[in-house]
Formats: structure tokens, sequence, C-alpha cells
């Protein structure tokens, strides 16, 4: 498995002493930190399995970024879960985004056996069971967990503007949006809140305002709305609201000491990619504008794991890139650590891989053309090395890779062969219910739990668009009124002057006056006269 001038002393499996004499010793020498450092295993030569030569990773670099990659299977979640219980141990808090909600059991214990006792001796590792402090959340309410929200404001218009893919005029519109609503004290608290916003400033009502420096035009106003009505498809919509959450919540420590595990349990939005990277775009910058310049601490103030990193950069537009880019690159002066965790290199933009320090590489599958491919390429982003990378990379065991990380100069150590060491906490989830429980016991829970609906934009534009229309009909009322009161006063004058017209006689009178009535009346005696007389005053024929 390696190419070296000199062979070691020792073949074969297990574990055995490491010859001076060997390219392994040198190996092992750069690893020999004198400062606080995290314990990952122990070096692998030739298939042995050396538990004196530890492989470790100095506390004061994890701001320096990492990756986790390797193919399905290879113990990538576990070397996450290993990483975040020392570095919980060493007071560091630390942040998880758990897309297949299989890390919830770093609040567990583990359970002793034969495979855990087996590799502890492999590595000279004293392994005990333990659990860490964790807190639980869920985007916006979806899934289990505390509830993790923002507001539209808080989120801004350019980032939002990247989020729904608009161009550049359409970002300079949503820009004057935000600006007006801010101006006019209207709060955009969630997308209802910015899409009655755009509404109203595009409505007969709401033009004029933005004239003056240079207005919404109806198509872009279009463009906005629909790609708002995508994104909440997408399952965003419960993500903006209040309370918001405080981004400060993720720095905490234990009474203990020991550094705050934050899970983002994702299982139920890891088809929904966009949402996930609009939170992750949101909390980076949130943190990366309020946390002050530090430089190199003796420990990071927090560090993050991206589990399933290729979903987050799936389909991600370039403006998404160029913004995780800048803040993986600035926010190491923050304090802050970021290690992405996925399958190949290859689903890490090469800007941001160039930014990762420190690298744990399982295994890599070489079963298609492609696979050889992305498996050449890997081999090229190591440093040289003893190693043939291409045949140890392919022949890696479950809990096994190849690392190379910074030294505490800032130098790339020499790549080593490692067998991990067993986390201490549940290999594992947790029950539904014990995770439930725990989240509710959270004082967290209490702060976060309930959305908060109160007045903003969209209910004031309402109440005004409300009032207007009562009072466009009461004005419309007054008008009419006036108008009536005009006529009547017309007409009273007009009948003032005019002559008095004869009033018109009545049909009795008309038909007494008549020539006809009069010479029926003269007949009146007869039999026929009597008859017409009734028919005519509508008195009815007595019968006999």
């Amino acid at each position: 498995m390696s190419v070296s001038e000199q062979p070691p002393e020792t073949e074969g499996t297990g574990t055995a002493p490491v010859s001076p004499a060997a390219p392994a010793a040198g190996i092992a020498a750069g690893y020999a930190f004198d400062g606080p450092a995290l314990d990952l295993g122990a070096l692998l030569w030739d298939g042995v399995c050396h538990p004196e030569a530890g492989i470790r990773l100095p506390l004061p670099v994890l701001n320096r970024h990492g990756l986790v990659a390797g193919a399905t299977g290879t113990g990538k979640t576990k070397t996450l879960q290993l990483i975040a219980e020392q570095l919980s141990a060493n007071g560091v808090p630390v942040f998880l985004a758990d897309i297949k909600g299989d890390v919830s059991g770093i609040s567990a214990p583990g359970q002793d056996g034969e495979k855990v006792r087996e590799r502890a001796g492999q590595v000279g590792q004293e392994w005990r069971a333990r659990g860490f402090p964790c807190e639980f959340y869920g985007l916006g309410g979806t899934g289990p967990g505390i509830p993790v929200r923002a507001t539209v404001t808080s989120f801004g218009p350019v980032l939002l503007s990247k989020v729904l893919q608009l161009n550049q005029t359409q970002e300079q519109s949503l820009g004057l949006i935000f600006h007006y609503a801010d101006s006019k004290g209207l709060e955009l608290v969630d997308l209802k809140d910015l899409r009655a916003v755009v509404a109203f400033l595009v409505s007969d009502t709401g033009k004029a305002e933005l004239k003056g420096i240079g207005g919404l035009s109806t198509v872009t106003a279009g463009v906005i709305l629909r790609s708002i009505t995508a994104f909440e498809q997408q399952g965003a919509g419960g993500f903006f609201g209040e309370p918001e959450f405080d981004t400060g919540e993720f720095l905490r420590t234990a009474e203990d000491g020991r550094g705050i595990v934050s899970v983002l349990e994702l299982p139920a939005v890891q088809d929904e990619p966009q949402l996930f990277s609009t939170f992750l775009m949101w909390m980076l910058a949130d943190l990366f504008n309020d946390l002050p310049e530090v430089g190199d601490l003796e420990k990071p103030k927090l560090v993050f794991f991206f589990d399933e990193a290729h979903l987050l950069f799936k389909g991600a537009s370039k403006a998404f890139l160029e913004s995780i880019t800048q803040t993986v690159r600035l926010i190491r002066s923050k304090g802050v650590g970021i290690f992405f965790v996925t399958q190949t290199p290859k689903d890490v933009p090469s800007d941001v891989l160039a930014q990762l320090g420190n690298r744990v590489q399982h295994a890599l599958r070489a079963f298609t053309p492609d696979d050889a491919k992305a498996l050449k390429a890997t081999v090229r982003t190591f440093p040289n090395s003893p190693y043939d990378l291409e045949e140890v990379l392919t022949g890696l065991g479950t809990g096994e890779a190849v690392i190379t990380v910074l030294s505490e100069r800032g130098a790339p150590t020499p790549v080593a062969a490692t067998r991990l060491r067993a986390p201490e906490s549940l290999m594992g989830p947790v029950d539904a219910a014990v995770l439930d429980a725990a989240v509710k016991a959270s004082p967290l829970y209490g702060r976060y739990a309930e959305a908060v609906d109160r007045e903003s934009a969209y209910e004031k534009l309402t109440a005004e668009q409300r009032a207007a229309e009562a009072a466009a009909l009461e004005a419309a009322a007054a008008k009419e009124a006036e108008k009536e009161a005009a006529r009547a006063e017309k007409a009273e004058k007009a009948g003032a002057r005019a002559p008095r017209r004869k009033e018109e006689p009545s049909l009795a009178e008309q038909v007494v006056d008549s020539g006809i009535f009069k010479s029926l009346a003269r007949s009146v005696g007869t039999q026929l006269g009597r008859e017409i007389s009734r028919s005519i005053f509508g008195t009815a024929r007595r019968r006999r």
C-alpha cells in the first residue's frame, strides 16, 4: 500500500511499534504538537496500525476550516461526531447541520461493545461512554427542534436577491423596495409583508411613491413576486417570521464549561436544498456582522459542520457561491471555523476548497470511469507523500481515512493514513420521544417555539387600503349628495319663475264634463242609462 525507500520492520495487520528508520516515523513526527490538539486516531503504515503514533489536529487551527469527504458508508458522520465531541470537551461550541438525522446521538452516552473495545485497543484510546450538551433546532418549525426564523428585513435585499436569483436591475429594484419600507416604517417580517409592499408600489395609489428615485416597473415587480412564490413553494415561508433567532445562541457553553453542540435537524428539508442554503447564508452573514475581529485564538469561538455539503452547493447560483467563498475566507478572523462534509472534494467549488486547510479523506470507490477520474483529481489535491494514494484511498476500511492538517505554524502536515478513534457518544439517532423531550426542556424553547404575527407591513398597508376605500366611498357619497342638493335647488328656482299651470282635471271630472256624459245623463231614467252609469262609476249591478 505504500512506496518507501526502506520498508518498515513490521508487516501484517494489527498494531506494531513504528520503526524510527521508516517513513512512518517522519509522518508521526509531523503530528507531535506541543499545544492542545484533538486526537483523531493512529497511523496506518503498510496495513499496520501504530497506536503510539497518534494523528492529531491542533486546536488553534480549527478556524482554518476543513473538509471531511468519502464514499457513502465509509464513516464520515462518525468522524464528524468524533471531532465535535472533542471540541465540546475543550469548551468550543459546535454547530452541526444534520440533514440525514443521524447525529442526534451525540447527546447520549455511547454503547459499549466488542467492536468499540477492539477499535479502542487498536488506536490506543481509553474509551468511556459519555454524552455531550446539545440543543436541537429546526428551520421555521419544520421537523423537530426549536424553530429558527429570520425576518425579511434582517435578511436584507442583497442576500434575498441572490437567493431569488434576481438580475442586477431586479436586485436594485428590490433595494428600492426595502428602502421605501424602511423609510415608511413598514416592517418586513415575513414574505407576505414583502409581497404587500411590492404590490402597493405598482398600484394606482402607490406608483408615485418611488417616482422620484426611479420607480418600480410592473414587469420587474411581477418577476419579484413570482420568485417569492416559487421560493415559498420550496418551504421557505415558515423560515421568515418572528421571533427572530439570535445566532449568538450558537456560541454558548454549558455550566461545566463544555461547548454546547447545536444540532440543526434537517431531514424534513433534505429535498429542498435552497431552503438549507438560505439559512446557511443568513446565519453566516449574521454571525459575520455581529462578531468582532479577533484574529487567531488559542481555540475557536465556534466550529460549523455542514453534513451532506453537496446538497448545499447543488444547483446553487453563481452569486450564492461567491457569497459562500467570501464568507469562508473572511469569517476565520472572527474565530469561526467551517467544516464541509461530503462525498468527494469535487462536490465543493474549487474557490471554497482552496480555503480548507484541514482534510480528512475517507475511502473512495473507482467502479466507473467517472469514479476513477474523481479519484485522480482527489489525489492531486494532497501534498506529496510516500503513499501510493490511489491505492490507499481505494483500500481504506470503514473508520479509516487519509489525513493532512495544518500544523501549529500553519504549514501542512505529512499525509497520514489513519485508523480513527471511536466516538464516545451514541453512534446513531436518539429516539424521537427523547429528542422531543430534550427540545421542550431547553430554556430556549419558550423563547422561540411560538410564532408571532404582529402588525407589520402587510397589516399596515391593508388597514390603509381599507381606510382609503372607506374614505373614497364617503367622499363619493358626499359628492353625490351635493349634486342632488344642487339639482333640487335648481328645480326649486325654476319652479318659482314659471307661471302656475292649471291643474289637470281628474278623470272623473273629464268624464262628467264630456258631451257624451251629458247626453247619457238625460236618459238616466231609462234602463240602458242606468246600466251605463253603473259601469262607468264602478258600481256593481245588483242581482234581483
